[in-house]
């Protein structure tokens, strides 16, 4: 499968500060991919690197296999970009700012144009700046997808915004998805969780895994284990047990490479005497939550 994105061991440094350690990301063509991850993890820097923003302090960074460094110009007419802090011209009416973008566009469709404004209930001859933060990641997000783009990229499009709105723009962006890669950057996990195909985990610049969501809420199951009495516990636990704590005759941890033979066979080695064994499938908002308690474990 060919990729739309793709980093190989890339850096990117601010002074003395590495934003980006060695990222090695892989985004094939047709996937709607969540990079997820803590405040400060990366990610959007790393966005910025794809989009020609910042320039790599080493390694490389491929968009349609072209090197970053060269994504301008005529290129950006098959990207779509909406970041969380984008700046917009407030002086312009809605329907003003999107007359003035068509002529940069050879794939602008006025039809699809028309038909996101109506279907975000966007006021046209309102000014950009009297909007609300809603109402203008709506304006921003039919400016990146009148034009049928190839590439679709949004950096953190939906923090602050009430549940209607993230709908309403998750539902126009799943209406492109046939046609374009889809690669955002979130921390609201409920709704990626819903609609991205790929979900890779960063954390201070580096990228902890990347796999397709189906075998990642596969691998992870929330672990209980129940006894007659308070278990003798051993001294080492498998390295795929994470979060492990007991209560009483309860033991509970999750299972990050869960397989319900090999997990069952490696909780009978360790204990003899298990009364129950429960496995709980797990939420994206909890897997990523274990994680990011894991990492700080490992700082610690």
């Amino acid at each position: 499968m060919n990729s739309a994105l793709r980093t190989h061991d890339l850096v990117k440094h601010f002074y003395k500060v590495a934003a980006l350690d060695n990222l090695n990301l892989d985004v094939p063509e047709g996937a709607i991919y969540a990079l997820v991850g803590p405040n400060g993890a990366g990610k959007t820097t790393a966005i910025k690197v794809l989009m020609n923003i910042f320039p790599p302090t080493r390694g490389r960074a491929e968009v349609f296999g072209t090197d970053s460094r060269q994504v301008a110009g005529r290129a950006f007419a098959s990207i779509g970009y909406v970041s969380e802090n984008q700046q917009l011209p407030g002086w312009m009416r809605i329907d003003q700012f999107l007359s003035y973008l068509r002529p940069f566009y050879p794939a602008w469709d006025r039809a699809l144009e028309e038909g996101l404004a109506k279907q975000y209930g966007l006021p046209l001859e309102r000014k950009l700046s009297k909007l609300s933060r809603g109402m203008q990641m709506k304006a921003a997000l039919v400016s990146a997808l009148a034009f049928h783009p190839k590439l679709i990229v949004l950096d953190e499009p939906f923090g602050g915004l009430d549940p209607l709105i993230r709908d309403e723009l998750i539902e126009g962006l799943l209406e492109r998805a046939p046609e374009a890669t889809i690669f955002v950057s979130s921390h609201d996990l409920a709704e990626i969780e819903n609609v991205a195909s790929h979900v890779g985990y960063l954390e201070e610049g580096r990228l902890q895994f990347s796999e397709e969501m189906a075998a990642l809420v596969a691998r992870f199951r929330e672990v209980e284990l129940t006894f007659d009495a308070a278990p003798a516990l051993p001294e080492k636990w498998p390295e795929s047990w994470m979060q492990v704590g007991t209560s009483g005759a309860v033991v509970r941890f999750i299972e990050s490479r869960f397989d319900e033979g090999r997990s069952r066979a490696e909780i009978r080695q360790r204990f003899q005497n298990v009364r129950d064994v429960t496995f709980t499938t797990m939420s994206l908002r909890s897997i990523f939550l274990a994680m990011a308690k894991a990492g700080r474990g490992r700082a610690a």
